[in-house]
């Protein structure tokens, strides 16, 4: 079992940062991939970008590529979204995730979401 836990969201105005964290407990195997997904309202989850937990290997969506990276900290099971240049339309609840059965998923585990919101 794992278990996931999101932190980092809030307020910001287009143009600005943000960094989100996911810690996780539990065992993450090697083979494990772990995600960040978001949903706005009236749309559809959407998985923005992926990492493999160990090796190389990562996945951005087209929207956020050159504005979002995700990095990990194998040692303290953590995962980071750094969210440059945000948008309004980046506005949504941010879930982090963690599954083995690679990056683009399924996912197992889902941790209980952020909210980001970006003003114009």
């Amino acid at each position: 079992q794992v278990q996931l836990a999101e932190s980092g969201g809030g307020l910001v105005q287009a143009g600005g940062s943000l960094r989100l964290s996911c810690a996780a407990s539990g065992r993450l195997f090697s083979n494990s991939a772990m995600g960040w997904f978001r949903q706005a309202p009236g749309k559809e989850r959407e998985l923005v970008v992926g990492i493999r937990w160990s090796g190389s290997g990562t996945y951005y969506a087209d929207s956020v590529k050159g504005r979002f990276t995700i990095s990990r900290d194998n040692a303290k099971n953590t995962v980071f979204l750094q969210m440059n240049s945000l948008k309004p339309e980046d506005t949504a609840v941010y879930y982090c995730a963690a599954g083995r059965a690679g990056i683009l998923g399924p996912y197992e585990y889902w941790g209980q979401g952020t909210q980001v919101t970006v003003s114009s």
